[in-house]
């Protein structure tokens, strides 16, 4: 500590050297002068117009509280290294005292000793009050600035705006605040004079408080954006969860970018910092491989919207209510009342059917008649069919189609198809129940019947029944069970 502060003392002395020595020394006696070194090697060559004797020479005065203290050097031979000038040791011997009164700054002169001499942790016990006591003390009063500010924009705003019931806004947010706090920490220490630890120290933590309130403003700008976008986006299904994992992921590259900042400016390299973030980063990814695919499925169905909260989906086997889309599973609510969790790499990946995006609802019936049906009958049915169906506000009537298709095994089979306006699969059922009551009442009135699945089956007898040993059976038509 002694040969730092000696050093200190004597890079000093360099300075109040006359101008001529200085220029005619070589730049490389100063610019090369080690700062733990208690001697300054010279070009033996001093200039005549400052010499006093052969082997000291007077090379400046600094006034102090105790007189003025002359800077000596002495020329010494050091054999082979030659002869160099070094500072007397009269004047080693003063500088501790001249650096001390050196180094006490015009502001600890109106402190008391006590918060002067005591130090914790080597440092003067005022400069702790200051960093603990006064830098709160500083943000508190920005804090009573923002009220004031506050209250005198919500009287303003409330004026041009006609309405009383507006609350007043917030003029200096935190990050703001510290701007604040770090320019007045810049003014002080710009002001007042202090020594060059304590003013390294203070610039320094003026820029961490500069550092500490951007990353907060930009987090808080980002904020306001997700809230931004969630309020023009509340018809997009899932947009939250999506919104907030952009703003986390944009919020920790804020964070990270201001940290790095940090380390280069405490001269730490980042090279191998960066090399070894990358191999953890690969050791994450494959680690959570499925996690992050179950994401970036998640974030592709919301942004594409093929599900939503409130669709009825069709998946595999599972159908029901989709009541929760996360972004690493989707919650559904089946028709069982049972809630099922798929994860969103597996839904991806499969077949799904949005029951509930359709915009009409097929009712498609197929009427077996008897085949004891005549054409006319057939007919009658048909066109009757297809009037019911055309009198109805709630079906498509450029859909409609009433057709004779095929004879069926056991019965004459009459296809009819239309697609049906409905709200809801509640409402489609409602309104296909009456069309079935109507056709039933169709094939009443043409006088035909439904048919019922049978077979006919056909009794033979060998040739001794033909002789006369019994009679021939008739056919008989048994129902099919």
């Amino acid at each position: 500590m002694q040969d730092s502060l000696r050093s200190t003392w004597i890079l000093h002395c360099e300075a109040q050297m006359p101008r001529l020595w200085r220029a005619n020394l070589p730049q490389s006696s100063i610019i090369g002068f080690p700062l733990g070194l208690t001697r300054l090697a010279m070009n033996p060559r001093v200039p005549s117009e400052i010499r006093s004797s052969p082997t000291k020479t007077w090379s400046g005065v600094i006034q102090t509280a105790n007189g003025n203290l002359d800077i000596l050097v002495e020329r010494v031979d050091r054999g082979k290294a030659g002869k160099v000038w070094l500072f007397s040791r009269k004047t080693l011997a003063s500088i501790p005292d001249a650096f001390q009164e050196l180094n006490k700054s015009p502001l600890e002169r109106f402190l008391p000793d006590f918060m002067i001499t005591t130090q914790v942790a080597e440092i003067p016990l005022f400069e702790w009050v200051a960093i603990f006591v006064g830098m709160p003390l500083v943000y508190l009063l920005t804090g009573v600035l923002n009220r004031i500010l506050s209250l005198a924009a919500g009287i303003v705003r409330r004026r041009l705006s006609r309405n009383a019931a507006l609350p007043n806004p917030r003029v200096l947010r935190p990050p703001f605040r510290l701007l604040l706090l770090a320019l007045v920490i810049r003014w002080l220490v710009s002001k007042v004079p202090l020594p060059l630890l304590a003013r390294q120290f203070w610039s320094t933590t003026a820029l961490m408080i500069v550092v500490v309130a951007c990353m907060w403003l930009l987090m808080l700008l980002n904020e306001i954006g997700e809230r931004s976008l969630v309020r023009r986006r509340r018809s997009l299904s899932g947009a939250a969860s999506a919104l907030r994992l952009v703003r986390r992921l944009i919020d920790g590259l804020i964070l990270f970018a201001g940290l790095l900042f940090t380390l280069h400016h405490f001269g730490i390299n980042l090279t191998a910092t960066l090399a070894g973030l990358g191999v953890g980063g690969i050791a994450v990814a494959l680690a959570a491989q499925k996690t992050l695919e179950n994401v970036i499925a998640g974030v592709s169905l919301i942004a594409d919207q093929a599900v939503r909260v409130g669709d009825v989906l069709s998946l595999g086997d599972i159908q029901g209510t989709v009541e929760e889309l996360g972004l690493r599973s989707t919650r559904i609510r089946t028709i069982d009342r049972t809630v099922v969790s798929l994860p969103n790499g597996q839904i991806a990946n499969m077949r799904l059917e949005t029951l509930s995006a359709r915009d009409r609802f097929l009712f498609h019936p197929v009427v077996g008649l008897h085949y004891k049906t005549t054409a006319v009958e057939l007919r009658s049915f048909s066109a009757g069919v297809r009037t019911l169906l055309s009198g109805q506000n709630n079906v498509d009537l450029a859909s409609v189609r009433v057709r004779f298709v095929r004879f069926g095994a056991s019965s004459i089979d009459v296809e009819i198809f239309a697609y049906v306006f409905a709200s809801d699969w509640n409402n489609f059922l409602e309104i296909q129940e009456e069309l079935l009551y109507g056709i039933m009442d169709m094939v009443q009135k043409v006088g035909a019947a439904i048919a019922l699945p049978s077979q006919t089956l056909y009794l033979a007898t060998d040739k001794s029944d033909k002789l006369g040993i019994s009679p021939v059976a008739k056919p008989r038509t048994l129902p099919r069970e």
